[in-house]
């Protein structure tokens, strides 16, 4: 273990370490692709998947292993996990076609984990969700709301029989025959968002399986590209990505309002950091006239369990002064979120204070 540990994070003295600034001694892993492969076999035997995920985030940070993973007998090696895919993603463009393979492989035991995870939550949270938003007033006697329908005829109490006279009954219809939800996600690929982009990913799969939702995804850096024929796979979807580059936040949104059809059932969902490469004028005027013309407009700055994300406070500012809150969005709240938006409901935001 102790070994392990010093190969990558380095200790005073010892063999074969090499010289650091300051004259500290460390040692490396070296660039020997048999070395990686024991070091990362030794580490998934000593340490827990955490641990093992945490080094290897920091092995491909502190010494350039990045190269290393187009090597497809590297990938077979490392233990998988949402930053992994991220950084597979930033190098799907390098990668010959046979690590490409391997990788497709990585990612998709990541995503198919994820959806286990996420998908039966965010599907009842949101079919719920669809069915209160579908209010009617002949409800079947299985689709009353009974807290709303006691509210609304209060004034029918009849003390001598301290009962309700139910005038009118309030109910839902079924979300997949009486009312159809349009949802947009428009997702930055900037590098930064490389987390985000795969919980997305994902999220837009789960939403695109509801018949009652009709789900787009559009993912942007300077250019702008609909993935929306690829939803039915994840993993298409994030192969379509390519991390880095510029953020034309404004451009990403005209192309998203042009595909608007029925403003006052659309929910647009941006996520990014509000790094604005492009017009920040007409990308607050964009979110200002969809809000007006009935659209839910949510903005998470993160969609990712990693914390508070760094992002651009003026531009935050900027569309909360326009009534809609940018704020950091873990995968647990996600559906949540979701819910409050379809239903028109306030959002619930965490407190950016706590996330920190």
């Amino acid at each position: 273990m102790d070994g392990a540990l010093a190969s990558l994070y380095g200790r005073e003295g010892g063999d074969g370490g090499k010289r650091a600034d300051g004259g500290r001694r460390t040692a490396g892993l070296g660039a020997s692709a048999p070395g990686v492969a024991r070091w990362l076999g030794d580490i998934r035997t000593y340490f827990p998947s955490s641990v093992v995920q945490v080094m290897q985030r920091d092995a491909i940070d502190r010494l350039g292993l990045s190269a290393l993973l187009l090597e497809p007998e590297m990938l077979e090696a490392v233990e998988a996990d949402v930053h992994l895919v991220g950084t597979l993603l930033s190098l799907n463009r390098l990668m010959p076609e046979r690590a490409r393979e391997s990788a497709r492989a990585v990612v998709r035991t990541v995503v198919e984990e994820l959806e286990r995870k996420l998908a039966h939550r965010t599907r009842a949270t949101l079919t719920g969700a669809l069915d209160r938003s579908a209010r009617i007033s002949r409800p079947r006697h299985r689709d009353i709301d009974w807290n709303r329908t006691i509210r609304a005829n209060l004034k029918n109490y009849l003390p001598a029989y301290r009962t309700v006279v139910p005038e009118r009954l309030i109910g839902h219809g079924r979300a997949a025959q009486s009312v159809r939800k349009e949802v947009v996600l428009c997702i930055d690929q900037s590098g930064s968002m490389a987390a985000s982009v795969v919980y997305a990913s994902v999220f837009g799969a789960v939403l695109a399986s509801l018949r009652a939702i009709d789900t787009r995804l559009v993912v942007f850096d300077t250019a702008v590209v609909d993935l929306t024929d690829r939803l039915d796979d994840p993993v298409d979807v994030l192969f379509g990505t390519q991390l880095g580059g510029g953020t034309d936040i404004n451009r990403a949104l005209a192309y998203c309002q042009s595909r608007i059809t029925r403003p006052a059932e659309t929910v647009v969902v941006l996520v990014s950091d509000l790094y604005e490469g492009g017009i920040r004028d007409e990308m607050l005027k964009r979110v200002a006239a969809m809000k007006a013309s009935g659209v839910q407009f949510v903005t998470l700055l993160a969609l990712s369990d990693e914390g508070a994300p760094a992002y651009d406070r003026e531009h935050a500012a900027a569309l909360a002064a326009l009534d809609a809150p940018a704020f950091a969005c873990t995968p647990d709240l996600f559906p949540d979120v979701m819910a409050a938006a379809l239903e028109k409901r306030p959002l619930p935001i965490p407190d950016m204070a706590e996330q920190r």
